[in-house]
């Protein structure tokens, strides 16, 4: 099978780092080019026996003449810029910034005002959204805390199970902050502390939002590991399915089994409950469940490493669909 010419855009950032990584090993990708989105850190020798290319300045014809896919890791202003002109170019866009994730042109407006009007992108929650990102040209990757929560709600949504207060509380590691340091994400400040933030004012909520068709309380925490995310939701359910149905364990788990038999990367642990270091430096989300006895409330857990599948892995993932390639290549 003859290889795709592939682009990595912001190669330096964390996310980027690990793109690098998956394509540098992928069967079907030729990484023609990978560019810093600033011109520090050009030098990063654990790319050694992965990628022995050379991390360029940022180029936007290198990436039109040297590639077929980009996969743009950059701020979401960038790449607001950025990939409508790629894709005029007739270039395959796989972009981890927000830009294009939100439908809604007020809310995109309110949460991304950078982006442009004009560019319809499938948003690339690979599990869900097969069909739609086979040969898709423009693919807005999820974020990494609406990964972890979609996956575990939309089955349950989708079978009209949840009423309407889903709570998430969200944890991640301080990689999800981004490489460029700040006065939150110092060591010593995050170095046995917990902190809650973006409280009523996170951008990830509208999009939770938006995939689900239902208001959500979402309140994300930073905590003092490197990567990773931990999510529990709190739901209620109604008292039964759409046939009519009493909702219990075994309901939920035929709900889960329908939802991801043929889901590669979805781990359904059912009654054990998932933890982070089950999933770090892999592209699974592992999914647990709590459920009350009287089948009213449950207790949703979801895990996975925010850098693979919250972010790179993802990309990867939707890429083989797109491609029709296997859709574990590069990842297991």
């Amino acid at each position: 099978m003859q290889q795709i010419r592939v682009g990595v855009a912001g190669a330096t950032g964390y996310a980027g780092q690990e793109l690098v990584r998956l394509l540098g090993r992928h069967p079907n990708a030729n990484l023609t080019v990978a560019m810093a989105s600033t011109d520090a850190d050009k030098t990063l020798p654990q790319f050694a026996g992965i990628w022995d290319g050379e991390i360029s300045a940022f180029s936007i014809n290198e990436l039109v003449e040297q590639t077929d896919t980009v996969f743009l890791a950059l701020p979401e202003a960038t790449a607001a810029e950025v990939g409508p002109v790629l894709l005029s170019h007739g270039v395959r866009v796989f972009d981890l910034s927000g830009a294009f994730r939100l439908r809604n042109e007020s809310a995109r407006a309110r949460w991304y005002p950078e982006t442009p009007a004009g560019v319809t992108a499938v948003y690339g929650l690979t599990e869900h959204n097969r069909g739609a990102l086979r040969d898709a040209q423009y693919v807005a990757c999820p974020g990494c805390y609406p990964t972890a929560a979609l996956l575990a709600l939309q089955p349950l949504v989708q079978a009209g199970l949840v009423m309407q207060d889903i709570i998430i509380d969200a944890k991640s590691g301080i990689s999800g902050a981004g490489k460029s340091p700040s006065a939150q994400t110092h060591f010593s400040e995050r170095h046995g502390n917990v902190t809650a933030y973006g409280v009523f004012a996170h951008r990830h909520t509208a999009e939770i939002e938006q995939e689900l068709a239902k208001s959500v309380t979402f309140v994300p925490h930073l905590v003092p590991m490197d990567r990773g995310i931990l999510e529990t939701i709190y739901i209620h359910l109604g008292k039964h399915d759409l046939n009519g149905h009493d909702i219990n364990t075994s309901t939920i788990e035929k709900i889960f089994e329908g939802a991801y038999s043929d889901a590669p990367f979805i781990r359904v642990r059912a009654s054990v409950l998932p933890d982070v270091k089950a999933v770090a430096y892999t592209n699974f989300c592992d999914i647990g469940w709590k459920l009350e006895e009287d089948g009213t409330r449950m207790i949703l857990v979801s895990c996975l490493d925010n850098l693979l599948k919250g972010a790179a892995g993802q990309a990867v993932q939707s890429f083989n669909v797109a491609s029709h390639f296997n859709e574990r290549d590069g990842l297991l």
